[in-house]
C-alpha cells in the first residue's frame, strides 16, 4: 500500500453474510483498492448485535456493540452501513451524516421509505449516499441511471430483480413443478428465506422498483407508490397456458411514463415472448431492460444478490465516495426536479390474459365477448381448451385499463356460463 495517500478510516454497521465478504475484500484488496481510489482505505471498526459469533480472518479488535459511537467516531471518514431493516439503520446514517461521513449503503428497504430523507440529510451536510449495491447486486444499474443515462430521457424499466422468485418460476417452466413444491427447494438451497413474504409477495421486488423509478424519471417514489403483486397464486396451469403460447412468467418490475407524462410503478407477475431477452434470465439471476429514447434497448444482467456480488457493488460505491473525499468532490445528488405524479393502477394498460372455466354449451363465446365488449376492453385471441366440465377458455386482450379489466372480470364471474374466472395475468413485452 502507497504510504503517501491519504488514509481514509472506515466503519461498518453490521458483518453479516455480505459485510464479512466486504471486510475480507477490503483487507485482500487493499492495495488495488487503494491505487483506485487515491487513499488508503483502512476499516477500523465495525459494530454489530453479537460479539460470539465466528468471524474468521477478521481481527476481533474491529468490533463493537455500541453503533452509535461508531457513526460519531471524528476519526471515522465512511460508513458503510449493512445491517438492513429500517431502524436503528436509518438513525445511525442520519448520525453518520451529521457528523460529517459519507454513507455507502444496500438497505434498499430504507431507501424505498425515508430515501427523500436521506436524501437530504445528505446534501445539507454536503457528504455522499451511495447505494448501488441496494438494487441488483453485483449489477450496475444505479449508477448508469444517475449518471450514464443523465443526458438521455429513459422511457421505460422492466426488471427481474428478485432471484427467489426467478429461480422458483423458472423451475416451475423447465419442470413442470407446482409452486409450493419449488418454494420448499428454494428454502432448502438457500435461495429463500424460512419466512419468504418478502421475496413470493413482491416486497422486496417492489422497494427495488421504487428506487429504479425514482432515479429513472427524477422524481420521488416510496414503496408505497408501487402497485404489488406476488407470484404465490401463479399455478402449474398457468406456466403450461402461457408455455404453450411461446410465454414464459416472470416477476416483473415495471417503472414507465405514460403518454401524460406521469409515472406507472408495478411488480406483478406477467407473461412475456420467449423472444423478449428477459425472457432467458434463469434460476436466481437479475436482469433490468431499459428503453431509453436516444440509447434505444439496454439491457443489464448479472447475480442480483449473495454475498461476493454484493460486496463488489459496495466497494465500487466505497471507492467512488473515497476519491470524492480526497479532491474535496461530491457525487451527483438525489435529482427530483421533474415531480411528476403517480398514476393509480387502474388508470394503467396493459394487456392480460384471462382463463374461464365455462360450460360447454353453444352461445357461451358470443356471451362472454359481449361481457368484453360491454366494458369496452377488446379481445385479441380466444383459445378453447377441454370439453364437458373440462372446457376451458383462454382469452388474451389487447391493451386496456387496470379498472376496465377489473369490471370485465366482476361482469364475468356474476354469469351462470362462467363456472370460474382461474386466473388474470398480465401480458408484457410485446407489441402493444
Amino acid at each position: 500500500m502507497n504510504s503517501s495517500l491519504p488514509v481514509l478510516k472506515i466503519g461498518m454497521l453490521g458483518c453479516g453474510v455480505v459485510g464479512s465478504q466486504v471486510a475480507r475484500l477490503l483487507k485482500d484488496d487493499a492495495r488495488e483498492l487503494s491505487t483506485r481510489s487515491g487513499a488508503q482505505l483502512v476499516l477500523s471498526k465495525i459494530a454489530v448485535r453479537d460479539m460470539k459469533s465466528k468471524r474468521e480472518g477478521l481481527d476481533a479488535s474491529l468490533f463493537t456493540l455500541d453503533a452509535q459511537s461508531l457513526v460519531t467516531d471524528p476519526e471515522i471518514d465512511i460508513v458503510i452501513e449493512v445491517m438492513g431493516g429500517i431502524e436503528p439503520a436509518r438513525e445511525l446514517i442520519l448520525q453518520a451524516f451529521a457528523h460529517g461521513k459519507s454513507v455507502v449503503t444496500a438497505n434498499k428497504a430504507l431507501l424505498a421509505t425515508h430515501g427523500s430523507d436521506l436524501y437530504s440529510a445528505a446534501d445539507k451536510a454536503g457528504v455522499d449516499l451511495y447505494y448501488e449495491a441496494a438494487v441488483a447486486g453485483a449489477i450496475p444499474i444505479l449508477r448508469p441511471l444517475r449518471e450514464s443515462l443523465v443526458g438521455d430521457h429513459v422511457k421505460r424499466i422492466m426488471g427481474i430483480v428478485n432471484g427467489t422468485t426467478n429461480y422458483i418460476l423458472t423451475k416451475m417452466d423447465e419442470e413442470g413443478r407446482a409452486f409450493n413444491d419449488v418454494l420448499a427447494e428454494a428454502q432448502s438451497l438457500g435461495y429463500a428465506e424460512s419466512d419468504p413474504t418478502a421475496d413470493i409477495e413482491g416486497f422486496d421486488a417492489a422497494a427495488k422498483a421504487a428506487i429504479l423509478a425514482g432515479l429513472a424519471f427524477h422524481t420521488r417514489v416510496t414503496a408505497e407508490d408501487v402497485h404489488r403483486e406476488g407470484i404465490s397464486s401463479i399455478t402449474a396451469t398457468d406456466v403450461s397456458v402461457a408455455k404453450s403460447m411461446d410465454h414464459v412468467i416472470k416477476l416483473l418490475a415495471i417503472a414507465e411514463l405514460t403518454p401524460d407524462d406521469q409515472i406507472s410503478v408495478r411488480v406483478h407477475p406477467a407473461l412475456i415472448p420467449r423472444t423478449h431477452p428477459l425472457a432467458a434470465v434463469r434460476d436466481a439471476f437479475n436482469a433490468v431492460f431499459v428503453e431509453a429514447e436516444s440509447a434505444g434497448e439496454l439491457m443489464f444482467y448479472g447475480r442480483g444478490a449473495g454475498g461476493a456480488p454484493t460486496a463488489s457493488a459496495i466497494l465500487g460505491d466505497v471507492v467512488a465516495v473515497a476519491r470524492h473525499r480526497t479532491v474535496g468532490a461530491l457525487g451527483p445528488r438525489e435529482s427530483d426536479y421533474a415531480d411528476r405524479a403517480i398514476v393509480p393502477i387502474g388508470q394503467t394498460k396493459t394487456k392480460y390474459l384471462i382463463r374461464l372455466n365455462v360450460a360447454d354449451k353453444s352461445g357461451v363465446l358470443a356471451a362472454i365477448a359481449q361481457a368484453f365488449a360491454t366494458e369496452k376492453v377488446s379481445i385479441q385471441t380466444v383459445r378453447q381448451t377441454g370439453r364437458g366440465a373440462e372446457a376451458e377458455l383462454i382469452i388474451v386482450t389487447h391493451n386496456a385499463t387496470e379498472a376496465a379489466l377489473s369490471s370485465t372480470v366482476k361482469h364475468l364471474t356474476q354469469m351462470e356460463m362462467v363456472r370460474s374466472v382461474e386466473s388474470v395475468i398480465r401480458v408484457e413485452g410485446a407489441a402493444q
